[in-house]
């Protein structure tokens, strides 16, 4: 279900399940079964991450999903050697990229501060700090909603950034980021857990 801006959102606890499935017991994949996953399946991928928040609303991701063996053939060429093997096996890929010019859509995404477009515009280190940023975050994101729709998700940066931009995003505007493997779990599909960091390590209270 949708909510309008008159429809009252109330905050709710996601139950143990949920929790499990987004963070506690899920996993990253590196082998995937021969299960196909749709492009329904993928478009509802985005249809989830697309609602959580970026600075401004700017919104500076954007996604290629791999499908075709064609279309794998081209990224794996690109992937590490430990990679290629995982790539090629997933049923589909997400190439996630900063859009260089993600400023343009301002107008329409933030019209309270349409004027933010002209400042993207003009300064160049402004605006790719923001845009990694923000794309870094959506990738968070992304990743989230792939377990979310019970499909597995295997997130890599071993790859050769400018070689996907060359054969993908050929005009430049659009900078690889990161490239999620997508699918079912296949055989032993899973690392051992690895350890996190104590609360005594990661938080402090003021």
């Amino acid at each position: 279900m949708s909510l309008d801006a008159a429809t009252p959102f109330t905050a709710q606890q996601l139950d143990a399940a949920g929790r499990e499935l987004l963070f506690t017991a899920a996993r990253t994949a590196n082998s995937f079964s021969n299960e196909p996953v749709t492009d329904d399946e993928l478009t509802a991928i985005w249809e989830l991450a697309k609602w959580a928040p970026t600075a401004a609303n700017t919104n500076p991701l954007r996604v290629l999903f791999v499908r075709t063996e064609e279309g794998k053939a081209r990224l794996v060429e690109h992937m590490s050697d430990g990679n290629k093997a995982k790539t090629a096996s997933a049923p589909a890929v997400a190439v996630l990229a900063v859009d260089t010019k993600f400023y343009e859509h301002i107008p329409a995404l933030f019209p309270i501060r349409p004027e933010m477009k002209d400042y993207f515009e003009s300064d160049d280190a402004a605006a790719t700090s923001s845009s990694k940023f923000n794309a870094a975050l959506q990738a968070g994101y992304v990743i989230l909603a792939i377990r979310a729709q019970g499909l597995v998700a295997g997130p890599m940066a071993g790859f050769d950034a400018d070689g996907i931009d060359g054969e993908f995003f050929a005009d430049g505007r659009f900078k690889t980021t990161l490239v999620v493997n997508i699918g079912h779990p296949g055989e032993n599909p899973w690392f051992d857990r690895l350890p996190r960091l104590s609360n005594e390590d990661a938080l402090s209270w003021a």
